[in-house]
């Protein structure tokens, strides 16, 4: 006679926080300054100034945008913060810095306003793979936050996770 095959796992208390399903939904867009300084180099304000007033702002309408220069040059703090004026009637988001600093900065919203007290005493495993840009940073940030609270928590998938914390 064949023994009934239990799986344990979807009979325990055993929870999954998985990254990937708090992704913030939207277009990412890098904005490259380079093309607006002189020979690639230079900011020369007055040009920069009217170049901005210029510009179709509303193609970022909803979008995720980073700012950065891709050139060596040195950009004053004072012009990403003019670009960000333009840009904030329209992008969801603007960071300066590369798409990985958006996501960066994407997740660390969301975990910071991250309501953790359902995992208050149960054994949890952060879901290690995805199919989108999860920062490193990110599952950081979600065990210092999961650690005072969870019993457990363990990296990967229920079938093979590795230890990571035990009260």
């Amino acid at each position: 006679m064949a023994e009934e095959i239990i799986n344990r796992v979807a009979n325990s208390k055993l929870v999954t926080v998985d990254l990937e399903e708090l992704y913030p939904e939207g277009e990412r867009v890098i904005f490259d300054i380079k093309d607006w300084l002189l020979e690639g180099f230079v900011l020369r304000e007055k040009d920069f100034r009217a170049t901005a007033i210029a510009h179709n702002w509303s193609q970022y309408s909803n979008k995720y945008v980073a700012l950065t220069c891709s050139s060596d040059a040195i950009i004053p703090g004072w012009a990403y913060m003019l670009l960000s004026t333009y840009l904030a009637p329209y992008a969801k988001k603007v960071v300066t810095g590369d798409l990985s600093m958006l996501e960066t900065v994407l997740y660390t919203e969301i975990l910071q306003n991250l309501d953790v007290s359902k995992y208050e005493g149960l054994p949890v495993i952060i879901k290690g793979c995805s199919r989108r840009p999860v920062p490193q940073n990110a599952y950081l940030q979600l065990i210092n936050k999961l650690q005072p609270v969870a019993k457990s928590i363990m990296y990967g998938e229920a079938c093979s996770s590795v230890p990571l914390f035990k009260k």
